[in-house]
């Protein structure tokens, strides 16, 4: 649905010297791989859609690591359907190494400056460094503020981005060149929350690093003398990768002196694996930490079989359908539909030309008007099993199911989600961080809802019934332990500190019924959480 967002998605490429270039380097050679970059990026679009840019590293330029960044999608942003002023880019940012980013924001503005990477200019080459992020800094207000007490510091952002970026310049404040391992180390001992980084200097030094307790996803592999990472494996692959790996939490790629090597810079946890990157926000074609996204998301739908069955509250015949919401809910609805012996049919067409722009300024009710699309002619009569991935605040959903009853002219609406209840926000890197701006806590007095409770969500969303998937259902489908997961938003248990801090934060915000402001952005306004 088009509730949710994600913040960010970054990659990173790198051609070492070599005399054989890789099969997978472009036609105009080693010293132009940033031209690939592009095309990384349209692979994480899923992943932000506000702006696109990229470093590139050429030490035969005068600017021997330059930035392009703009608003927009990736398309839009490098200016794929322009030929000629694409090339143009190109060739202005032509080099043997990049680093590149996808934007969503759950902080900041939208505007251009906000766009990453973020380069930081200086004369000394090891100090002139750009960086892209993909998380949130659950501590971010607490260090911001640190630095803002400190003597002639000023801040041009508000955003955890900047932040990382002058806490990397404090750790190059001597004249010796750093240890790069330490320096992240260091970097790990300040921050709490999810921080995926790529940094690449004008020395040609780049790295690639996944916090500690590895919320979001970070993949990489190796084609000869070229490497790339990415937030997600897909992105590798379409580029034509084979053997593609998971970066371990706490880890980081270091590139020096035309070498690489993998080196740990914080101490092993137990992993906190964000669950909701393989029920909505990967790329269903996306592998994450050796789990399938798209078998993840087929196990849910049996999960939803299951349950239907146990219930046996609708009558599952000739005249019931499942229909996907799409394109998250498709993999579930068609591994629940064929489970029950029922058609998945595409009841719901969503509208894929329709530019985020020209929907910008409109309603939430003429929005899903312009997205999706019901079929009448599959839908008139029948008894639909709508399957969602999640809800979050449900306006979407609500206004989708009116326009399947009148547009579409369907005769029953069982909303089936293929996930718990979203009881709690998220302070790690997904847009949703206040209580009263999702819909399950309005109904819920406990962490698993009642039967009562869904009928009246059902009521509330204009719904002949809503079921929910148990909360052990997660871990069961992706197929990893529950304590390797952060399920956060569906526990109100948080892995970090910081995190929990937020929470509690939250709850009283809602119990104060406190309207402005994201969670922390109040934490900056009190000093005593």
């Amino acid at each position: 649905m088009a509730e949710l967002h994600h913040e960010c998605g970054i990659a990173a490429i790198y051609h070492f010297e070599s005399p054989i270039p890789s099969r997978l380097c472009p036609a105009a050679g080693p010293e132009n791989v940033s031209r690939l970059m592009p095309r990384l990026l349209l692979d994480l679009q899923n992943r932000g859609q506000l702006a696109a840019g990229l470093t590139s590293y050429n030490p035969r330029r005068d600017k021997i690591i330059d930035t392009y960044r703009q608003i927009g999608t990736v398309i839009e942003a490098f200016r794929l359907n322009h030929y000629a002023k694409h090339e143009n880019i190109m060739k202005d940012f032509a080099g043997r190494a990049a680093i590149g980013h996808v934007r969503y924001a759950t902080c900041g503005s939208n505007d251009r400056s906000y766009a990453q990477p973020f380069e930081r200019h200086h004369g000394c080459k090891w100090k002139w460094f750009s960086i892209a992020f993909n998380g949130q800094l659950t501590n971010f207000a607490e260090l911001r503020e640190d630095l803002l007490n400190l003597a002639d510091y000023h801040l041009t952002r508000n955003t955890d981005t900047e932040v990382i970026m002058h806490y990397l310049s404090y750790e190059f404040r001597n004249d010796d060149r750093p240890d790069m391992v330490e320096v992240f180390r260091n970097l790990s001992r300040k921050f709490d929350g999810a921080y995926n980084i790529a940094f690449m200097n004008a020395m040609g030094d780049m790295v690639v690093a996944r916090d500690p307790t590895g919320f979001r996803p970070l993949c990489y592999a190796v084609d000869g003398p070229l490497f790339a990472a990415a937030s997600e494996s897909v992105a590798l692959t379409n580029l034509g990768f084979q053997n593609v790996k998971s970066l371990e939490p706490g880890e980081m790629i270091l590139i020096q002196s035309n070498k690489m090597r993998i080196e740990r810079f914080a101490p092993r946890q137990t992993p906190s694996h964000c669950f909701f990157e393989w029920i909505y926000f990967a790329n269903v074609a996306s592998t994450l930490d050796e789990r399938s996204v798209y078998l993840s998301r087929a196990a849910l739908g049996k999960e939803l079989a299951i349950q239907e069955h146990r219930l046996g509250r609708v009558k599952l015949d000739d005249d019931t359908i499942v229909v996907p919401v799409p394109d998250t809910g498709k993999a579930a609805a068609d591994a629940m539909a064929f489970e029950l012996g029922l058609p998945s049919v595409e009841g719901l067409m969503r509208n894929r030309y329709v530019g985020r722009t020209f929907i910008e300024g409109t309603n939430r009710a003429d929005r899903v008007k312009v997205k999706y699309t019901p079929l009448r002619e599959v839908l008139e009569g029948k008894r639909v099993l709508l399957i969602e991935d999640t809800i979050v605040r449900s306006t979407t959903l609500k206004t989708l199911v009116g326009h399947l009853r009148e547009r579409g002219g369907a005769r029953e609406i069982h909303v089936r989600v293929a996930c718990p209840p979203i009881i709690a926000p998220c302070f790690y890197g997904i847009d949703m961080s206040t209580v009263r701006e999702l819909f399950a806590p309005r109904f819920m007095d406990g962490a698993r809802p009642t039967e009562a409770e869904q009928e009246a969500m059902a009521r509330d969303l204009d719904a002949d019934s809503l079921f929910y998937l148990p909360l052990e259902a997660v871990a069961r489908c992706i197929g990893l332990p529950a304590e390797r997961l952060c399920r956060a938003c569906i526990t109100g248990h948080y892995p970090t500190p910081a995190g929990e801090r937020l929470y509690q934060l939250a709850l009283r915000s809602h119990d104060n019924g406190e309207t402005n402001g994201r969670t922390y952005e109040l934490l900056s306004a009190t000093p005593s959480v």
